[in-house]
């Protein structure tokens, strides 16, 4: 099932890849002369895979599809004010094509609108930004949260139905952590006792660890039976936060960090979300390149999603749970990370167990 998801995602890369290359050269006038694309991403500190993953094969995909095409970058490092004048600047230089991760995706129907008023176009990447946005790409959020559910009900085997859980879920103002949350809750509620304790993490990991320490203070060491974790990066602070507690129950995340993969071997972590970045990132080069080049989004978008009324062209992609038992199909067989970047000298005998060579 993975290695048919991974091909039909990269055949859907391929497909939009030879469209915009096709294009290339032609007499399309675009958006103007200006042949630069903006790409704002949110932050570093929680998450590494903006700077190592999403960034460079954002890069190197519009490379391969536009060659007059360059790429104007910008990380907000988790604060919102900063990322509004950064978009801001990419107008003023006369940027006519933004990919945006907002910090805070209510924030930004403003200046997304305002940019939409001067002749930009802005796609919404990872998470779909307020405003009129031209085309959105992400995974299927609503779907990811229920992976993440139902791989935590896994791991709580047949205890599952005695469990109490808690939640420590993403940042409120980011629309893809409501859907996450909601997507977990369909598969925990009813199959669990209880969610005993609930709060946003905001996806600080040392947010998360004062919200687990709270949960411990409120239930004491024996009060609950699993975590889960929005994401990889507070799925750390949490193991850890539980491990000076002493307790050691199911914690779960997503994103598939090297860490979260390494956690995930030794036992530490029960599971990750494996959205493949590649195909995440070829679709969103590819829309972009299409608006630069004044190209009809509309034609190889493979869904809608409706926001405040309106109809947004989109690219939604499907997440994977990765397990121990699952990271050679999946993060190995995807091109993720190698079996060397995993089996470093202290997991060298997981990895051996785990049948990773």
């Amino acid at each position: 099932m993975t290695r048919r998801l991974l091909v039909g995602t990269a055949a859907v890369s391929m497909t939009l890849s030879l469209a915009a290359c096709g294009s290339d050269g032609s007499k399309q006038s675009g958006t103007g002369s200006n042949k630069t694309i903006g790409l704002l991403l949110p932050e570093r500190a929680s998450s590494t895979r903006y700077e190592s993953f999403d960034k460079p094969l954002i890069e190197a995909s519009v490379a391969g599809l536009c060659t007059k095409c360059t790429i104007d970058y910008a990380n907000a490092d988790g604060d919102e004010g900063t990322q509004k004048q950064q978009f801001e600047d990419m107008l003023a230089r006369g940027v006519k094509v933004i990919l945006l991760d907002a910090v805070n995706a209510k924030a930004t129907a403003p200046w997304v609108d305002e940019a939409t008023r001067k002749g930009a176009k802005v796609v919404a990447y990872d998470r779909l930004a307020s405003g009129n946005v031209a085309a959105y790409v992400s995974f299927d959020n609503a779907r990811t949260g229920e992976l993440q559910g139902q791989a935590l009900l896994t791991a709580l085997g047949n205890k599952a139905s005695t469990a109490q859980v808690v939640m420590i879920n993403g940042a409120e103002s980011d629309p893809n952590a409501a859907d996450f949350k909601a997507g977990a809750h369909k598969a925990l509620d009813g199959k669990v006792k209880g969610i005993v304790y609930e709060q946003s993490g905001e996806w600080k990991p040392e947010v998360a660890a004062q919200k687990t320490n709270e949960a411990i203070a409120k239930l004491g060491k024996n009060g609950f039976q699993a975590v889960y974790s929005a994401n990889d990066g507070m799925a750390a602070s949490i193991i850890d936060t539980l491990r000076k507690n002493g307790i050691s129950v199911p914690v779960g995340g997503q994103d598939s960090s090297l860490d979260a993969i390494q956690r995930v071997l030794t036992g530490e972590q029960a599971y990750t979300i494996f959205k493949p970045y590649a195909p995440e990132t070829d679709a969103a080069a590819n829309l972009a390149v299409y608006l630069v080049k004044g190209l009809d989004v509309t034609t190889v978008a493979t869904s809608i999603t409706a926001s405040d009324g309106a109809q947004i062209p989109s690219m939604l992609l499907s997440p994977i749970v990765v397990t121990k038992e699952r990271i050679n199909e999946t993060v190995i067989a995807g091109g993720l990370y190698t079996a060397q970047q995993i089996c470093d000298a202290p997991r060298a005998a997981a990895c051996k167990d785990a049948g990773i060579h």
